[in-house]
């Protein structure tokens, strides 16, 4: 028998600023309206418990917004991912003891928390995110799910701008990488994900922040949320849309079925991924250069 399609819910919402009363009331409405319309796992944008936002460059206001693991507001969602039996992804501003991380907590639909992943590649150029405590390490979790058991990973938005974050979870078995996001989702970075997919043999879901009413068509969260799967060719070997979702710039939870069966046949047969690499020739990607962007 073959697997049922995954059911995977954008949560493509505005975000709520430092009212985490309002995030979370927003945020759980939005798990209950993805799980009545049959979602299997529900996606947040990135930081969604400060709406990625940083009013007036205060830096110490800021790091006040940092909530701990396993502080109530994120407790709430692995309560409902139980309550409702679908998984959750939500994003926070973690407190740590070294400082602030930028965090996906993915919860199974038991409420227990299947993998925990702060932001490796952080925008260090740039603040906020230069005071953030970068990730160490690209963890992979077998999902439980109603479409059955997802090996899955998480990047988030810049991660996915460099490929060997991407492999490392290819080479950890992810048949799926989630990417909650908070920027422009213009053709290069919607390219970006697509390459993603098919050199990995993985989905991706991304999940981006609505555009604000009165800034459609600005240059920060655009919405344009997507899906893409890594099958390049149909079964004539014809060329295919990899796309297998892309919204708009308004607010929605957005449910999108993936074909497991599909993607599984496609990472048994092809020859992406790691079937055909020669790690042994790859050793300058782990050196620092002196060249550009170095």
């Amino acid at each position: 028998m073959s697997a049922p399609a995954l059911r995977i819910a954008l949560l493509q919402l505005a975000g709520a600023g430092y009212d985490r009363e309002q995030s979370l009331a927003r945020g759980l409405a939005a798990c209950r309206e993805a799980a009545a319309r049959g979602a299997h796992l529900a996606l947040f944008p990135e930081l969604w418990s400060t709406g990625y936002a940083f009013p007036g460059g205060d830096l110490e206001q800021w790091r006040a917004q940092a909530i701990a693991a396993g502080d109530p507001w994120v407790r709430a969602f692995a309560d409902v991912a139980a309550e409702l039996g679908m998984a959750v992804a939500v994003t926070y501003l973690e407190s740590t003891a070294t400082g602030p991380r930028n965090t996906v907590a993915l919860f199974g639909s038991d409420g227990a928390e299947a993998l925990s992943y702060a932001k490796v590649h952080t925008c260090s150029f740039d603040l906020p995110e230069h005071a953030l405590v970068p990730g160490e390490a690209y963890p992979v979790a077998r999902l439980e799910t109603g479409a059955g058991p997802v090996d899955v990973g998480a990047l988030i938005c810049f991660d996915r701008e460099f490929p060997e974050a991407a492999r490392v979870l290819s080479l950890g078995g992810a048949e799926l990488i989630l990417v909650p996001n908070a920027c422009e989702l213009e053709a290069n970075r919607l390219g970006q994900v697509r390459a993603r997919a098919f050199e990995n043999m993985a989905a991706v879901a991304v999940v981006n922040y609505a555009a604000p009413p009165a800034r459609r068509g600005a240059a920060e969260e655009n919405g344009h949320s997507t899906v893409v799967d890594p099958i390049a060719f149909d079964a004539d070997g014809r060329s295919r849309d990899t796309r297998v979702f892309e919204a708009g710039e308004a607010e929605g939870v957005y449910v999108v079925a993936l074909d497991l069966a599909a993607l599984r046949d496609w990472r048994e047969r092809e020859v992406w991924g790691d079937r055909c690499r020669r790690p042994e020739t790859y050793g300058a990607l782990v050196e620092r250069g002196e060249g550009a962007g170095a």
